[in-house]
């Protein structure tokens, strides 16, 4: 068994530096306004389009998927599919609304078609998602790191979070999308050098991969395709539910949004969307056939006595333990820039929708350097309160922060996609009708979350059918003119030119 050499550590710390220091220079100038929110117009639609990957897999694809095809099956794979759902519908019904309406955050979509308080209310629950997501993102590696190299996770989570608030805050957007650009480079690269060392490392190279996986039903063998009670577990409702949580982070994360608000060219949207669908689909694929290599791997080496435990460590033990020095500390830097990437989009886009969703609403008439001055300080608040929960995960027995992860973006964004695609896809939904469906969804969705036993991947299939039901009958309830109804607005699918 290796371990990671002082080679290693000059590898890491070095591309840590680097990424700081692309991330302050790449600006340039100092980003004020709506450049620190939107950009300069100076991105190429590639960059977004590599930042919307990176954003979206993070080390939860670098870890947690290799992982999870390593101790169990492919069966998760299968919401990688959910993005034939998403992309279709992020080009088809929501883009050319937002597009048409130049918006400068997601939300303030919410007030021009249901009023402020939808708007408040989405980003708050948006910026409770983010920490906890940002949280994640640097437990996950801290974890690993710790675990190969003998460093507290403590000390790693404040030298990661650290890092990306400092040039989030200072660049703004721009800097933003061009180090989540290289991060995802990094990690795509990181990915296929080390299945290509995995493959040269088994007797019998891929077919014996292939061959092993299919015995050992590491594939698919057992799972059950479809199954009416969308409740239950089955590939199908992963598929759809995987489909919709991933259609609600197009539609409604800021995030996601953000980065379609960097243009109002509705090809380069699309581009954007399309580039990121196959990126996702192909690096996640390759995560898994990478757990599915580490499995024939270490029964080759090892027999009956193979690595067991917490299965997200799997790939950084195979990387420190058998690549070469050098080799391992340019792996876990792939690893590290999975983790920076999601972490500064997280705190750029709270930021953004903090002072422009909520700030401005307090404090109309706030000019360009207040505002950018208000999302610089926002940005170091919730980079610390964001390490301060990841600490506090590392001291919680979380069994597999994948699907925990996944329960999250089901929960939160399953209720506020719901409500954009009430917004979009209904003429008669109104101001009332609309946040006393929020409401009642809300309801629902904690009663099924934390009171029934239903699979995490059926939450956004629920929360998107009680959104429609509640939204528009409460509407029809409480009648009041709807935003909609002047069509001069362009507030729903229906409106589109």
């Amino acid at each position: 068994m290796g371990s990671f050499q002082l080679i290693d550590y000059i590898i890491l710390f070095a591309y840590l530096l680097f990424i700081l220091y692309i991330g302050i220079a790449v600006a340039k100038k100092e980003m004020k306004g709506k450049e620190f929110f939107k950009g300069d117009g100076s991105i190429p639609w590639w960059v977004t389009s590599v930042s919307l990957f990176a954003t979206l897999l993070s080390p939860i694809s670098f870890l947690s998927l290799a992982g999870n095809s390593y101790s169990d099956s492919w069966q998760l794979w299968v919401a990688q599919l959910g993005l034939f759902i998403a992309v279709p519908t992020a080009i088809y019904f929501f883009l050319p609304v937002y597009r048409d309406l130049n918006l400068d955050t997601a939300y303030e979509y919410l007030e021009k078609r249901f009023g402020k308080s939808l708007r408040v209310i989405a980003s708050v629950l948006f910026i409770i998602y983010q920490i906890g997501r940002m949280s994640i993102i640097m437990y996950l590696p801290s974890i690993a790191l710790s675990a190969v190299t003998g460093i507290h996770s403590v000390y790693i989570i404040l030298f990661m979070g650290i890092i990306a608030t400092v040039y989030s805050a200072f660049g703004g957007i721009k800097s933003v999308l061009w180090t989540d650009f290289i991060q995802g480079v990094v990690l795509i690269g990181g990915g296929v050098f080390a299945l290509i060392v995995l493959i040269f490392s088994i007797q019998g190279g891929l077919p014996e991969v292939l061959e092993t996986g299919i015995a050992d039903n590491k594939f698919f063998s057992e799972e059950v395709i479809f199954d009416p009670n969308i409740l239950n577990d089955s590939l199908f409702i992963i598929f759809l539910g995987a489909g919709l949580s991933t259609a609600f982070s197009y539609i409604s994360s800021q995030d996601m949004v953000q980065r379609y608000l960097t243009t109002t060219d509705i090809k380069q949207m699309n581009k954007m969307t399309i580039g990121n669908g196959v990126l996702s689909l192909g690096t996640a694929t390759l995560f898994f056939f990478i757990g599915t290599s580490l499995y024939v791997f270490y029964k080759q080496q090892m027999g009956s006595d193979m690595p067991t435990g917490n299965s997200d460590l799997i790939f950084a033990n195979f990387i420190v333990g058998e690549l070469p020095a050098g080799v391992s500390g340019l792996l876990i830097a792939a690893l590290f820039a999975a983790g920076q990437s999601t972490l500064s989009t997280g705190l750029n886009s709270v930021a953004t929708s903090w002072t422009l969703d909520i700030q401005k609403i307090i404090t109309p008439g706030l000019s360009d350097n207040a505002s950018t001055r208000i999302a610089r300080v926002v940005s170091w608040i919730v980079g610390i309160f964001s390490i301060i929960f990841a600490i506090v995960l590392v001291y919680t027995d979380i069994s597999s922060a994948y699907e925990w992860f996944n329960g999250l973006m089901g929960l939160i964004l399953g209720i506020i996609g719901g409500t954009f695609t009430l917004g979009i896809m209904t003429r008669r939904a109104n101001a009332k009708g609309a946040l006393l469906g929020f409401i009642a969804t809300t309801i629902v969705a904690i009663y099924v979350s934390y009171f029934t036993d239903t699979t995490l991947w059926a939450y956004s299939v629920i929360n998107l059918i009680a959104s429609l039901v509640f939204g528009y009958v409460f509407s029809l309830i409480f009648s009041g003119k709807s935003n909609a109804e002047d069509e001069d607005e362009g507030l729903t699918f229906y409106d589109i030119g």
